[in-house]
C-alpha cells in the first residue's frame, strides 16, 4: 500500500520565536519513505536536525515576526495490514525488563499512577496479566471517554479525563497508559499519522492522531483505546511517556495557530492491462 501523507500548518509569529517541531515520520519508518518527508517553511528559514532522548526526529528553526508556513508532502509504503493481535502476549517480570524500558512504569506530566493505582488494581486485578489485562484497560477506556473535539484542553491529565469522562484521542491514550502502568505494564504514548483508511467514512475524520505501545514477550505493540480496533495506516511520527514529551510545535513565543491542515490518504492503484495472447 501506498500513502500520501502531509501538512501545512500556520502560525503568526507576534514577536522572534523559536520552535522545536516533531513533525517528521520517526526514523524507524524512514526507510519505507518512497519521497522524502522534507520539512519546509514559508518564508524560508534555517533548520536543523536532532535525535532527542526517545529516538525521535526533531527539528528546531528560529521564526521572525510575521506569517510562517510549515508544510510536507510525501508518499509511504505501508503493509496494508492490520495492527496485530498477539492474545496470548505475556507480561514480563519487571526484574527481566531492558533498562531503557522501566521509565515507561513510572508517573509522567499527565499519567499519575499515584492517584490511580488501587482503583487500577480494583478494576483489573482479576485479569490474566498479558494482552488480556491491557485489552480489558482498553474496553475500559473506549467506554468510559466520550469522544469530541471540543473536549480538549492542554492540562488535562489521565485521572481529569478518567472523571470528566470526556476527550480527545490523547486523552483516551493518557488514561490507558496510566491504568497499564498502575498494573506494572510498561506503556508508551505515541503520536503520528492515522487516516481512515480501511474504515468507513468518519464525521470526525482523523489524520494526526495518538495512540499507545505496551511492552509484553520482549516487544512493543499498539493499542489504541480512542477506536479500540485494529487500524491500517498507521505512520509514527515520536513516541515519549506522554504528550508533553511528543509534542508536535512548541514556540517559544507568541505565535497564534492561523492553519493546521493535514492529509493522510491511500494512493489508489491504477489497475495494469493484462496481456492476452491470441
Amino acid at each position: 500500500m501506498r500513502i500520501r501523507a502531509g501538512y501545512n500548518i500556520s502560525f503568526n509569529c507576534l514577536t522572534p520565536t523559536p520552535m522545536v517541531l516533531m513533525l517528521n515520520v520517526h526514523p524507524d519508518r524512514e526507510k519505507d519513505l518512497e519521497t522524502p518527508d522534507t520539512l519546509t517553511t514559508s518564508p524560508n528559514v534555517r533548520t536543523r536536525f536532532y535525535l532527542d532522548c526517545y529516538g525521535n526526529r526533531c527539528t528546531r528553526l528560529f521564526a521572525q515576526p510575521g506569517p510562517i508556513t510549515l508544510s510536507s508532502d510525501f508518499i509511504i509504503h505501508d503493509s496494508g495490514e492490520h495492527d496485530p493481535v498477539v492474545p496470548d502476549a505475556k507480561l514480563q517480570d519487571i526484574d527481566f525488563l531492558p533498562d531503557e524500558v522501566l521509565v515507561y512504569l513510572l508517573s509522567s506530566r499527565y499519567c499519575e499512577i499515584d492517584r490511580m493505582s488501587t482503583m487500577a488494581w480494583q478494576l483489573f486485578g482479576h485479569t490474566a496479566p498479558g494482552w488480556e489485562r491491557v485489552q480489558a484497560i482498553v474496553d475500559y477506556v473506549h467506554d468510559r471517554i466520550e469522544f469530541g473535539y471540543h473536549h480538549a484542553r492542554p492540562t488535562k491529565s489521565a485521572f481529569d479525563a478518567h472523571e470528566e469522562q470526556r476527550g480527545v484521542c490523547r486523552d483516551f491514550a493518557h488514561l490507558a497508559i496510566t491504568l497499564c502502568r498502575c498494573m506494572n505494564v510498561p506503556a508508551r504514548y505515541c503520536t503520528g499519522y492515522l487516516g481512515d483508511i480501511g474504515v468507513p467514512p468518519s464525521s470526525s475524520p482523523m489524520d494526526f492522531s495518538a495512540w499507545f505501545e505496551v511492552y509484553l514477550d520482549g516487544k512493543w505493540h499498539t493499542f489504541d483505546a480512542r477506536h479500540n480496533r485494529p487500524r491500517i495506516g498507521r505512520i509514527v511520527m515520536a513516541r515519549g511517556r506522554d504528550a508533553s514529551d511528543v509534542a508536535i510545535t512548541t514556540t517559544f513565543g507568541t505565535a497564534i495557530l492561523t492553519q493546521f491542515d493535514v492529509v493522510t490518504d491511500e494512493i489508489e492503484e491504477e489497475a495494469q492491462p493484462i496481456a492476452v495472447n491470441g
